[in-house]
């Protein structure tokens, strides 16, 4: 029998409770993992090892987006309301982007084999043979 070695956890399943409150209303994880009072390697290796906990997690991503949309819809007539640090927020914490543009203004060379022997009209070219 192998004994365990090291510090027993200090995962308890109410704290997926703690979590969906806290994200709920815009809580990101690394509030999440100061309020738990444990550390990212702890938060990531839970999020590992227990699937309730990472699905509280998942869950809890989504309220908090969601929470933060909203405060952005509701606020937009708001002139007190700090649009630039909610788009920052936006954009850093759930990957908004801002519509990019690709324009392809080189050459492209596209070769096409054909299974033709020869390019048309080559056999009129001085030196060719069949």
């Amino acid at each position: 029998m192998t004994k365990k070695v090291g510090r027993p956890t200090k995962y308890r399943s109410k704290m997926c409770e703690t979590v969906i409150e806290l994200m709920r209303d815009g809580a990101s994880q690394d509030e999440v993992i100061g309020h738990l009072d444990i550390s990212r390697e702890t938060f990531y290796r839970w999020k590992e090892e227990n699937q309730e906990f990472s699905d509280s997690i998942k869950r809890g991503v989504r309220l908090s987006r969601t929470w933060w949309e909203r405060q952005g819809r509701i606020n937009l007539k708001d002139r007190e309301f700090n649009y630039t640090g909610w788009y920052m927020n936006m954009k850093n914490r759930f990957k908004w982007a801002d519509k990019q543009e690709v324009k392809n203004e080189g050459n492209v060379t596209i070769v096409v084999d054909t299974g033709i022997p020869h390019y048309p009209g080559e056999q009129d070219e001085e030196g060719y043979e069949d």
